[in-house]
Order: structure tokens, then C-alpha cells, then sequence
């Protein structure tokens, strides 16, 4: 009985119309708005995948189903999202490396590297082997074609640049790679490279090529140690006979020039002496033909002057008789002895 007068006061569960009558007519429609919004909210979030910043080194690289429509520049831009459209930043400033021979273990202030023989060791043109290590610099010049004519730019500027480098080692001999030909073999290679890379439209520019380390194989490394001591002191001696030529060479043109000098000055001189006693000779001949005796007797009184010098001379006539007639030769106005 108990049970049955708590059942009838308990209170009774509305009706869903008297429900629905009690709420506020706002609210009615609430559970569709919801739903609205919430698409509303998903597509400004997926509208809003579409913006995107390009760094200060980068360009951006704007692909509508794949395929390339635009070249943007650094900023904040904004694209379809995807998959409509897609970026791809690319940085054109930096300057990428690759190494030939070594690899970097680990950067300064303690580096550590670790020689790679494979790559390290090539074929002279005269059939020896050298070691040759090599840095190459490179930055992207076209960065549509890096970003979508290459799968892996780092391993194709690699191969490229040891293909290269082993031809250019392969047209000289030891000796010109490890001394005098080692510049210009950095030099060919990156012109070389450069061609090629070109060629296969990579977009790339090489800024530098480096030969950091070239030298025989280590089994042999004294002996071309010596080899390359004799050559240090040939080249020391050529050095030495050169600046002794340079020091030399000068003095003798100067000893030259002065012997020249004297010998065109003693050839004036001895012409003017000629010329002179010519025209003393030709004097005296006039005199002579003047007077034969009178001048046949001052020859010969002079000649005696020259031949006995600082003598007492006295001449004797033939003739003379009796009393001698001396004529003394140094008295001034000459007298008689």
C-alpha cells in the first residue's frame, strides 16, 4: 500500500511537446547553429594553411597542382592551401659546400677531418697516384630549376666535381699536379664544373674551387719529400746564380761602356795627334823646301834634344881648324867654347 501511494506522488516526466513548450524559442534552434559554426570554424582554418612567410635569403616557390605559377619574395604571402597550391622555399644566398676526398668531424676550435681514400686518390696522366683533397662553394643562381630538375643537388654537384677533378688530374703529369700546374688545376675544374652543370640546367653557380690538400700516397711520401727538397735547393740555386747575374751583368755593361769610352776617346786622340803632325810635317816640308839645309839642321838638332835629354850637348863643325868654334847647345843665346 505504502509502495503504491509513493508512486502516485511521484512526480511525472513531461511530455516532449510540454518539453519544447517550457524552453526559450532561441534555444529551439541551437543544436543546428552548432553545426554551422563549426563548419564555418573548419573552413577559416583551412583557408587560413594558406598563409606562409618566405624567409630574407629565400625565394618561394608557388605550385598549383604541382606545377609552378609563381616566384614570390621574402614577406608573408598567402596561397591557396593545399592541395591546390603548395610552396617551396628555396635559399638563393647561402653558400653550400661539398667536400672531395675528406669529410669535417668536427669544426674549430679542435677540427678533426677524416680522408676518404676512394675519393682522395687519382691517376696522373703519366700513370702515378696522387692524393687530392678538394673544396667546392656553390649558392643557387636559378631556383626553379634546382628545386625541380634535381632529386638531389648535393650528390649531383659532388659526382660532378670529382668526375671533373679526376679528368683535369688525368691530363698532367705528377709533378705538374703537385707543383706548378696545382692553381691552375682548381681553375680548369671549376670552369669545367661549371659547364657541365649548366648543361644539365641544375640552376647552380660555383663560387669557388678549392684544392685544400695535394700530395703522393703515403707509402711513398719520403721519397717525394726528398725529390721535392733537391728541387727546393735547384730553385735556391738558380735564385742565387740569378741574383748573382743581376749584381754582375751591370758592373760589366758599366766596364764596357767605359773601356768604349776610353778606346773612342783614345781613337779622337790619336786622330788629332795625327792630324796634327800631319800639319806639322807639312810645315816643316814647306820650310824645308825653303831652305834644305837650315831645316835639315833643326830636324837634327831637335832629334838629338829628344834622343839625349839633360845632357850638355855641344856641336862641333865639321870644318872647324885651329881655335874650335863650339856652339853650346844649352846656353841661351849660345857662345862660343
Amino acid at each position: 500500500m505504502t509502495d503504491f501511494i509513493e508512486r502516485l506522488l511521484e512526480p511525472k516526466p513531461p511530455q516532449d511537446g510540454e518539453e519544447r513548450a517550457r524552453k526559450p524559442r532561441w534555444t529551439r534552434s541551437l543544436p543546428g547553429s552548432i553545426g554551422w559554426i563549426a563548419i564555418v570554424v573548419v573552413i577559416g582554418i583551412y583557408l587560413a594553411t594558406g598563409i606562409y612567410t618566405i624567409g630574407p635569403s629565400q625565394v618561394g616557390l608557388v605550385k598549383r597542382f604541382g606545377r609552378h605559377v609563381a616566384t614570390v619574395d621574402p614577406g608573408m604571402h598567402y596561397h591557396m592551401p593545399s592541395p591546390i597550391e603548395t610552396v617551396v622555399a628555396v635559399n638563393v644566398l647561402e653558400v653550400r659546400k661539398e667536400e672531395i676526398g675528406f669529410r669535417t668531424v668536427s669544426l674549430a676550435p679542435n677540427p678533426r677531418y677524416q680522408v676518404i681514400e676512394t675519393e682522395a686518390l687519382m691517376l696522373t696522366g703519366d700513370d702515378n697516384i696522387t692524393h687530392v683533397e678538394m673544396i667546392v662553394q656553390y649558392r643557387v643562381k636559378e631556383p626553379e630549376l634546382f628545386a625541380f630538375n634535381l632529386i638531389e643537388p648535393r650528390t649531383i654537384v659532388k659526382q660532378a666535381a670529382e668526375a671533373v677533378l679526376r679528368d683535369q688530374v688525368a691530363r698532367r703529369t705528377l709533378d705538374e699536379t703537385l707543383t706548378e700546374e696545382r692553381d691552375i688545376i682548381g681553375t680548369d675544374t671549376l670552369f669545367v664544373l661549371q659547364e657541365l652543370l649548366d648543361k644539365y640546367s641544375t640552376g647552380i653557380e660555383i663560387d669557388n674551387v678549392q684544392l685544400q690538400d695535394v700530395k703522393p700516397p703515403p707509402a711513398v711520401v719520403s721519397a717525394f719529400d726528398d725529390v721535392n727538397s733537391a728541387r727546393q735547393d735547384k730553385e735556391k740555386l738558380i735564385n742565387q746564380a740569378e741574383q748573382y747575374s743581376l749584381d754582375i751583368l751591370p758592373k760589366a755593361r758599366g766596364q764596357a761602356q767605359e773601356i768604349g769610352n776610353q778606346a773612342a776617346a783614345y781613337k779622337q786622340t790619336r786622330i788629332k795627334g795625327a792630324e796634327g803632325d800631319v800639319a806639322r810635317f807639312l810645315e816643316v816640308l814647306a820650310k824645308y823646301e825653303l831652305g834644305k839645309e837650315v831645316t835639315r839642321t833643326r830636324l837634327y838638332i831637335e832629334a838629338m834634344e829628344e834622343i839625349l835629354p839633360g845632357m850638355e850637348k855641344t856641336i862641333l863643325p865639321p870644318n872647324a881648324e885651329g881655335i874650335l868654334k863650339l856652339l853650346n847647345l844649352n846656353a841661351g843665346g849660345g857662345e862660343d867654347r
